[in-house]
C-alpha cells in the first residue's frame, strides 16, 4: 500500500529534476553528456524501494507535519544519496549487476568498446562510474536545496544531511578496510553495518524529516532509538540476501557477498562458531572472485550448520523488536506512527 501517494509523487519530483539537469547536460555537450543523463535517469527511475524518502517523509508526518509538495521533494534527495552509495559500492566491490541490469562501470566499459574508443574500455568504465556517483551526490545537494523549502527549514535540515553524507562515505571506507586486514570480528561487523547502511537507511532520514518538521528533542531520541536497531536489522537482512537470496529477487547473483569477500554479521557469527575446519575452508572461500556454485553451496552449509544464519535471524528479530519498542515511547500523529511500524516490517521482511 502507497500511503499518501508516497512513491509515485516521489518519483515524479526525481523525473521532473532529472528533465532539468538533461537540459543542463545537453547545453553544455549533447553527444557526449547524454548517454551520462540517459543512465542516471534509467539507475534512479528504474528501481529502488524509495525507503530513505519514505522514512523520512513519514518521520516528519509522524512528528506533526503537515503534507506538503516541498516535504516530499526534499525528501526525494535521499535517492541520489543512495544511487550514489551503490553506483560507487559495485565499483569497489566488481559487480558485474545491480538491479538486474549492469552495473553502472560496466555499462560505460560497454559504450567505449561499442564506440571503439582509445585506452581500456574497464578503465573507462571505472573512471565513468566514479564521475557519475559522484555527480549524484551534487545532485542530492541540487534536489534539497530547490525543493522549495524555506531557508529556516533547510538549515535545521543541512547538518542532519550533511552527517549522514559523511557516515555512509566513511562507512564505504571502513567496509574495504575490514576486507583487507580480515577482521571476521562481530563487533567490527556491526560498526561497519551500522555506518555503511544503518544510519543512512533509517536513523539520518527520520531525523531528517524530524528536522523538516522542527520537531522537539524528545522526537529526535525516540527517532534515533527506533532508527539504529532497525537499520541494523535491515542491513542484516540484505547480508543474509546477499549469500542465500535469490537473484530475482536481489538483482545479483546469488553468492556476490561472498565472492567480495563482506565481514558482514553473518560471516562473522559463522567465523564465531566454527571448528578450525570449517573456518579454514570459509576463509578459503571468502573473497575469491572465482568462487563458484560449489564453493558457495559449501559456504551456505557451513554458515548454516554453525547456526550463524539461525543467529542472525534472532539478532534480526531482536533489532526490529528493540525499534518498535522506542518508537511507541514518544507520542506521535498515530497515522504517521503506523506507516513507520509498516516501513519496519517492510525493511526487515523475509524473502528467502
Amino acid at each position: 500500500m502507497d500511503r499518501a501517494g508516497l512513491r509515485t509523487r516521489v518519483d515524479n519530483a526525481l523525473a521532473a529534476f532529472l528533465a532539468s539537469r538533461r537540459d543542463q547536460l545537453a547545453g553544455i555537450d549533447q553527444p557526449a553528456l547524454l548517454p551520462v543523463a540517459d543512465a542516471i535517469e534509467r539507475f534512479v527511475l528504474r528501481g529502488g524501494k524509495r525507503l530513505r524518502p519514505a522514512f523520512a517523509y513519514w518521520g516528519y508526518r509522524a512528528a506533526g507535519g503537515v503534507d506538503r509538495d516541498e516535504i516530499v521533494a526534499g525528501a526525494a534527495a535521499l535517492e541520489f544519496v543512495q544511487a550514489s552509495a551503490l553506483i560507487h559500492d559495485d565499483v569497489m566491490d566488481g559487480s558485474d549487476t545491480r538491479r538486474g541490469e549492469p552495473a553502472m562501470h560496466r555499462q560505460f566499459e560497454s559504450l567505449h568498446r561499442e564506440s571503439k574508443w582509445m585506452g581500456e574500455p574497464a578503465d573507462f568504465g571505472t573512471a565513468s562510474a566514479i564521475l557519475l556517483g559522484d555527480l549524484c551526490l551534487v545532485w542530492s545537494d541540487a534536489l534539497l536545496h530547490g525543493s522549495g523549502l524555506d531557508p529556516a527549514t533547510l538549515a535545521r535540515a543541512r547538518r542532519v544531511f550533511d552527517d549522514m553524507r559523511t557516515e555512509v562515505t566513511v562507512g564505504q571506507y571502513l567496509d574495504i578496510h575490514t576486507q583487507v586486514t580480515g577482521d571476521t570480528s562481530l563487533s567490527r561487523a556491526g560498526l561497519v553495518a551500522r555506518y555503511k547502511s544503518a544510519k543512512y537507511t533509517v536513523e539520518r532520514p527520520l531525523l531528517l524529516g524530524a528536522a523538516f518538521a522542527d520537531a522537539p528533542e524528545e522526537v529526535f531520541r525516540a527517532y534515533s532509538a527506533f532508527g539504529l536497531p532497525l537499520g541494523e536489522a535491515f542491513q542484516l537482512r540484505d547480508d543474509v540476501l546477499g549469500v542465500f537470496g535469490d537473484p530475482a529477487v536481489t538483482g545479483k547473483p546469488a553468492g556476490d557477498d561472498l565472492r567480495e569477500g563482506k565481514r558482514t554479521y553473518l560471516v562473522a557469527a559463522a567465523f564465531d562458531a566454527a571448528d578450525e575446519a570449517a573456518a579454514r575452508q570459509l576463509h578459503e572461500g571468502l573473497g575469491d572472485p572465482d568462487l563458484d556454485e560449489a564453493g558457495i553451496r559449501q559456504a551456505r552449509k557451513i554458515i548454516t550448520a554453525t547456526g550463524a544464519l539461525a543467529r542472525t535471524e534472532e539478532r534480526i528479530a531482536e533489532l526490529t523488536a528493540s525499534a518498535l519498542a522506542a518508537l511507541d515511547s514518544v507520542e506521535l500523529d498515530p497515522e504517521g506512527a503506523e506507516a513507520l511500524r509498516q516501513l519496519a516490517a517492510a525493511a526487515t521482511r523475509r524473502l528467502t
